[in-house]
């Protein structure tokens, strides 16, 4: 009779040692961000060359 009962809290108590933990921890190293970009400038001295050239054309568009 009494081996019953002791038998299931050991068995709570060992279940409940096992429960997981969650550790947040600063790495030691910096981190390192690569960023590769490639800015293009090209395209908008075209669109505003095209733009001059359109209103120079067209006077009466704006």
């Amino acid at each position: 009779m009494i081996l019953r009962p002791l038998v299931m809290a050991l068995t709570v108590f060992g279940l409940m040692a096992c429960s997981p933990t969650v550790k947040i921890e600063p790495s030691d190293k910096p981190i390192v961000i690569n960023l590769n970009v490639k800015i293009d400038q090209e395209v908008r001295v075209r669109l505003d060359k095209d733009v001059e050239d359109l209103i120079a054309n067209n006077p009466d568009l704006f």
